[in-house]
């Protein structure tokens, strides 16, 4: 039970936790997991607008107070990457969404989202749009909720597909038709490799981005299955995840040292950013390596553990651009992470046969 009105995330973290109620383990937990992928700063606590201002309330925000005691609420900041991604300026536009956790969540009740934001870049959001989001628990076919499963994650990325997809529609036809030009020509989705390797990092970049790969490729354990997602392009950075199943740890450096063959990844600023997990017999081994990006290997050595993945290798590239992304380029690390996973299999149930279970888009290599 909340006893006060909580200040900040951490606060209400804090109540939550005060009395050692299972039912709130959850949450927190939950709550930790969102933070850890959009960003600390991105995850707030919602506090209804003030009346007595000139600002227009958010829509759908002034029946808000009169909600259920004990109801959790806090609110989402999200990235929408437009189709102009593909062209030769990278557009990316910022929308919130307000999630409500009713006391019974997540036993016996689903959270509810809404679209705080009024406007998707230059789009004002129409009721089409607010009435999906607002139905994304009880829509069929959007996402499912199951008692005494957390789902806020599943819904945010849910929402964050549909507002693309609605921001696309209203994209003029010549527009999306340069778009599509660019593309065929091989814009920044493309030619990431080339422009961004004489590039600098944040900071200094990695020290094996300065390294010639070797004549021959490295060899790799045979029968290793390497899944590569589409790239995430921002402000000219690429970032790509790429994930494959693993045995034994004395796999992981004969896998890194065959990417750091590929010349295309060893001239990034950070080459193979990575984390692992593996179990053998009752032993969990594990272990990550920033790559020289300060932390981003511990952020997806965390992403692993509460994603309960085992027996896999992730391994992300980040190519930089020539701007400064500042704390979006780990929300984007972890997201390319989370994205060749996802088309590997490895979020599958632990008892399915992973590899070879694509879900999403991306490319699979196998490597012998």
């Amino acid at each position: 039970m909340i006893t006060s009105t909580p200040e900040s995330v951490e606060d209400l973290v804090a109540q939550l936790s005060l009395h050692g109620d299972p039912s709130h383990e959850p949450i927190v937990s939950e709550l930790g997991v969102l933070q850890s992928i959009y960003g600390e700063d991105s995850v707030r606590l919602w506090k209804p607008p003030s009346r007595s201002g000139s600002q227009s309330p958010n829509r759908g925000t002034e029946g808000m107070n009169n909600v259920e005691p004990d109801t959790v609420r806090y609110q989402v900041d999200l990235s929408i990457d437009t189709p102009s991604n593909i062209g030769t300026e990278e557009i990316s536009y910022q929308i919130t969404v307000l999630v409500s956790l009713p006391p019974g969540y997540p036993s016996s009740a689903p959270p509810q989202l809404q679209l705080l934001s009024r406007y998707i870049g230059p789009y004002g959001v129409d009721a089409a749009l607010f009435g999906k989001v607002l139905r994304t628990y009880i829509s069929r076919g959007a996402v499912e909720w199951t008692p005494g499963g957390v789902c806020v994650f599943d819904g945010l990325e849910w929402v964050k597909e549909r507002c693309a997809e609605w921001l696309g529609e209203r994209m003029s036809e010549k527009k999306a038709g340069e778009l599509m030009r660019e593309d065929e020509k091989g814009g920044p989705a493309n030619s990431y490799n080339e422009q961004s390797a004489a590039q600098g990092d944040e900071d200094k970049g990695s020290p094996r981005s300065s390294r010639e790969p070797p004549d021959i490729p490295a060899a790799i354990p045979p029968g290793i299955t390497i899944v590569e997602a589409e790239p995430i392009i921002d402000r000219k950075s690429a970032f790509i995840g790429r994930a494959c199943r693993i045995t034994d740890p004395s796999q992981v450096p004969l896998i890194l040292a065959h990417l750091m063959s590929d010349r295309r990844i060893a001239r990034a600023a950070h080459p193979i950013i990575n984390a692992w997990r593996c179990r053998v017999g009752n032993v969990l081994h594990q272990d990550n390596d920033d790559d020289g990006e300060t932390a981003a290997g511990g952020r997806l050595a965390h992403l692993l553990q509460i994603l309960e993945v085992e027996n896999v290798l992730v391994v992300v590239t980040r190519h930089f651009g020539g701007i400064h992304l500042g704390p979006d380029r780990f929300k984007h690390i972890n997201q390319a992470a989370r994205n060749a996973l996802e088309l590997g299999g490895f979020l599958d149930a632990p008892d399915e046969e992973n590899t070879g279970k694509r879900h999403g888009k991306g490319r699979m290599r196998a490597t012998r």
